[in-house]
């Protein structure tokens, strides 16, 4: 009956910061974190780190996915997705392998994206950076060389 608390979901916050708590420090977590009220100092987690719209996180964050509704002041580096939504801001550096910015949201900072095959195709096609595709609905998608390849196919 208690073995089944070592088995972790993905998106379950074990982790809360909530709306008037404000935090400094280093915060490492093998689960997940939300943040709904102000932290600063650096955040590594191993699962997934969600600023909520009221959050304000001055970090650099490392997580497996981040998903940003408030405002993250610093890098952030994640091993999945970084999702910045209509109403998330990010003021610094982004490092992941998928990145989506919903429509509304603002990235303020350079981007860059790997993943295996990424990061092969953009040496064989000699690209030497991303390029910016558009996947209706879902806000503006970044990826390797896939808006060049359409361009050149269309004409």
């Amino acid at each position: 009956m208690f073995k089944e608390k070592n088995k972790r979901t993905s998106g379950t916050t074990d982790t809360l910061i909530g709306a008037g708590t404000e935090m400094n420090g280093l915060l490492k977590s093998e689960a997940g974190v939300r943040i709904e009220g102000a932290y600063q100092g650096d955040i590594e987690s191993k699962g997934d780190i969600v600023i909520g719209e009221g959050g304000v996180a001055k970090s650099n964050i490392t997580a497996r996915d981040v998903t940003i509704a408030g405002k993250v002041y610093g890098d952030v580096h994640t091993f999945g997705k970084l999702i910045i939504t209509a109403t998330g801001q990010l003021h610094g550096n982004s490092h992941a392998a998928i990145l989506r910015v919903h429509e509304g949201g603002i990235l303020n900072g350079s981007s860059r994206m790997e993943r295996g095959e990424s990061r092969t195709a953009n040496v064989a096609t000699g690209d030497s950076a991303p390029s910016v595709g558009h996947l209706p609905g879902s806000g503006a998608v970044l990826g390797g060389g896939h808006a060049d390849k359409k361009a050149k196919q269309a004409g």
